[in-house]
């Protein structure tokens, strides 16, 4: 085990800033599909939306590069185990909710175009991520890419430089499959290979908070002056701010941590894959009801309060699962899912899952 493994090895059970920092991922990313949502159905833009467009280079590249994060520790296992836990784990999840899914919109689907087109839809979305799931279809795909080119002994540094190569080409195939491995991949590794500077920084953040929080409103001034003047896509600056912006929330979510106020945020990331699978509904409900109604006027509110359904109402479906014991299946994984059972073992670090 090399030095970076043993540092990351040594962390025993959740670590809180990781958590802190998934949690305002997974905030952000339902903060997009909500606003770009409300926006889309209303014809107009809200003051939200500024919102969403500030977090756009990092808001992705920091969920990857999180998932990578604790990839060192698992990274030699045995085939099969690693295939349970980092692909048949994510089919799982993929295939139960992407038929969920499917059930509340065919209705709809069909009526427009027919139910053999909902069908193909359906089949398709096994070769094309559908809709907010693409997320874990892809992660499944960097985890066997990693250990492939980790097992087969290929430099970091070349694997890297690739990875960077990929994100800064302009490619756009149509694939989403594609075209998100290419651009994302590249935080994905970077998690995986600079994972000890990751919990160094967070170190140094929680030790220096004032030095922090003036490098934060730096590259909050940077990003914001580069982003609203549709400088962000450029080739390098859209690597450079992403990679920046993942950084920062590293940042951010050590000087929350320190400061004692993220409470709320490492438990959203502690259930992050609960609120990105269940999200949708909520969000889409709160949406329809409030622009039918017409009871808030102003956009911008009403991406909030769509928002913070899209969060909370996962969160209070795991609750009621948790109390009832009733559809445990929706966010863990029966035994006849798995390639082998989970050994007793001593808590470990946990990976952004």
């Amino acid at each position: 085990m090399t030095g970076r493994e043993r540092d990351i090895a040594g962390a025993t059970g959740r670590v809180d800033w990781v958590d802190t920092a998934k949690g305002l991922c997974i905030i952000f990313v339902v903060m997009m599909h909500s606003t770009l949502g409300v926006e889309k159905s209303a014809g107009t833009e809200g003051w939200m939306g500024l919102v969403v467009e500030f977090a756009r280079p990092f808001r992705m590249p920091d969920f990857f590069m999180i998932s990578g994060l604790f990839l060192a520790l698992v990274i030699d296992r045995p085939w099969r185990r690693y295939l349970d836990r980092k692909v048949v784990h994510f089919a799982y999840f993929y295939v139960l909710w992407l038929t969920i899914q499917f059930v509340v919109k065919a209705p709809p689907m069909a009526a427009e175009t027919g139910w053999g087109s909902v069908f193909s839809e359906y089949l398709l979305a096994y070769v094309q991520p559908f809709g907010t799931l693409w997320f874990i279809y892809m992660l499944p795909v960097m985890f066997v890419i990693t250990k492939v080119l980790h097992d087969r002994g290929v430099p970091w540094q070349l694997v890297l430089v690739l990875a960077a190569v990929l994100q800064i080409a302009p490619i756009s195939t149509g694939s989403v499959l594609i075209d998100e491995f290419c651009s994302r991949y590249v935080y994905f590794y970077a998690g995986y290979i600079f994972a000890t500077q990751a919990f160094t920084l967070a170190d140094w953040a929680r030790r220096h908070m004032t030095a922090g929080i003036a490098g934060l409103l730096a590259w909050g001034i940077v990003n914001g002056v580069l982003v609203f003047n549709g400088l962000a896509d450029l080739p390098l600056v859209s690597l450079a701010l992403g990679t920046a912006g993942a950084l920062a929330v590293i940042v951010t979510s050590a000087l929350l941590t320190q400061a004692g106020a993220s409470a709320p945020l490492a438990y959203c990331g502690r259930n992050s894959i609960v609120i990105y699978l269940a999200f949708f509904f909520p969000m889409a409900v709160t949406r329809v009801v409030l622009l039918k109604t017409g009871i808030i006027p102003d956009i911008g509110t009403i991406s909030v309060i769509v928002t913070a359904a899209g969060v909370i109402a996962p969160l209070v479906l795991l609750w009621m699962i948790e109390r009832t014991g009733y559809g445990w299946f929706l966010f863990r994984r029966p035994g006849w899912a798995r390639l082998e059972r989970d050994p007793p073992r001593r808590p470990v670090a946990q990976a952004a899952e």
